[in-house]
């Protein structure tokens, strides 16, 4: 038995499996099978391979390099400074020019400061005294401008007062214009040179149009006719971004600068543009107390005797953020055959969601179920079921010749299960696979049997 246990075994391995189809005969079903085929296939050519081209191989790794020149000059004429030309080296922080930038738009100076001894600021809550003892020597006043002296200055018969600090002196202070200083950098120009490089495909380039031209960055501006002129107007960045000048310029804010490169390198590199958009990065609508941008430095002197002193200046002012993004694709077989795989999946899901409907929601779903799923036996169960077929059969009676009956029909129906008990016995060789047995024919007085196996 079990060499022809192995034997069955080894001829299973060349065995072909194969699927049975039904072809179910219903429009409804038929015709939501067709729109689902129809809607995965639109799916795949529009949206996987048209929208998303998802047949290439894509290079997220952008390396990009910027840089940046303002020029533009502005005149001043205050009762704090006087006449004054502002050129690039004034307005301009950081002078060799990053991918971010700073333009000066408005300007507190506070001229002359020396150290020494002074009052501090009113409005500073740590500095606010009514006596001595509150301003201890040696502390710093928190948020202000110096080192406490241990006294408290009152101005005439005032119960408060400020502390005695040592400090910068006169300390820095709090009045504002309420105009920009330099209204005419609205006009300066600001060119911004931008070189990106995808190394997946070693692809280059950059912004600037490849000419022999010496005089083109000079009379070109940026338009979306002329995108390889990356000379921009401030005032324009600034409009495009849907700010006021004369409201950033007054504060300062945040303005983003936005390239972006989406290059499909299955075309000319001359289709691959770079693609420029504005907005404005601090929130001008939040109420707070310190909106906009600023900060403060100095310009330091010494007279004549050697004392340094210095001009302390608080900068309001836009600050530009370059940000440069980017994508390049190419064909590549491997995508394309995962995507097509992907779209061959969901043909399979589209089938198997039209069977449920067809073996189980619609109106003869359970004759659809039926013929969908065959149950097929065995040989031996069909043997089986065979024999019980005969143990079933009732025996034909036969009148003797004289016109009697038999007189014992009882004894005619224990040899028939008799006989039917040997035909078991002789069956049992055959269904183990040891020996087979063609016809067995076994003849009673009045009963006549056969059985195939």
């Amino acid at each position: 038995m079990g060499q022809a246990a192995w034997k069955g075994f080894a001829q299973s391995l060349f065995d072909y499996k194969t699927a049975k189809f039904v072809v179910a005969k219903s429009k409804k079903v038929g015709l939501l099978y067709r729109l689902l085929q129809l809607t995965i296939l639109l799916y795949l050519l529009i949206w996987v391979f048209l929208i998303k081209k998802s047949y290439q191989d894509i290079d997220t790794s952008l390396q990009s390099a910027v840089v940046t020149k303002v020029k533009g000059v502005a005149y001043t004429n205050t009762t704090m400074l006087g006449e004054r030309l502002w050129d690039v080296a004034d307005f301009v922080i950081p002078s060799q020019g990053e991918n971010v930038f700073f333009v000066v738009t408005n300007l507190i100076v506070t001229p002359n400061q020396r150290q020494g001894i002074c009052a501090e600021r009113e409005g500073i809550p740590d500095g606010e005294c009514s006596e001595d003892t509150d301003c201890r020597a040696g502390e710093s006043v928190v948020a202000g401008h110096g080192l406490k002296t241990g006294r408290c200055l009152r101005v005439g018969n005032s119960t408060q007062g400020t502390c005695e600090i040592f400090a910068w002196c006169p300390v820095e202070t709090m009045s504002m214009p309420t105009d920009p200083l330099l209204k005419d950098a609205e006009g300066f120009t600001i060119f911004i040179k931008n070189f990106i490089r995808f190394p997946k495909f070693n692809f280059s380039k950059a912004n600037v149009l490849e000419t022999n031209n010496k005089d083109f960055l000079k009379t070109c501006h940026f338009s979306s006719k002329n995108l390889y002129c990356p000379i921009f107007r401030l005032g324009s960045i600034v409009r495009w971004a849907g700010a006021d000048f004369q409201d950033i310029a007054l504060k300062g804010g945040v303005i983003g600068i936005h390239i972006e490169w989406d290059c499909d390198l299955d075309k000319a590199a001359s289709k691959c543009d770079p693609h420029y958009y504005f907005n404005r990065l601090d929130n001008k609508h939040t109420k707070s107390i310190s909106s906009g941008y600023n900060f403060r430095f100095a310009r330091y002197y010494r007279d004549p005797n050697g004392v340094e002193f210095r001009d302390l200046m608080k900068a309001y002012g836009i600050r530009f953020d370059v940000i440069v993004n980017g994508k390049a694709g190419k064909f590549s077989i491997i995508p394309t055959v995962i995507n097509i795989g992907s779209g061959l999946a969901l043909m399979g899901a589209g089938a198997f969601f039209c069977d449920l409907v067809l073996i189980y929601l619609i109106r003869k779903s359970e004759f659809y179920r039926d013929k969908k799923f065959e149950k097929v036996k065995g040989q031996e169960e069909e043997a089986s079921v065979e024999l019980e077929a005969n143990d079933t059969e009732q025996p034909e009676d036969k009148p003797p010749e004289g016109g009697q009956q038999d007189e014992h029909p009882q004894e005619l129906v224990q040899n028939s299960r008799k006989h039917n008990s040997n035909c078991q016995e002789l069956l049992e060789p055959a269904r183990s696979g040891l020996q087979e047995k063609a016809i067995l024919n076994v003849k009673q007085p009045q009963i006549l049997q056969t059985v195939k196996t």
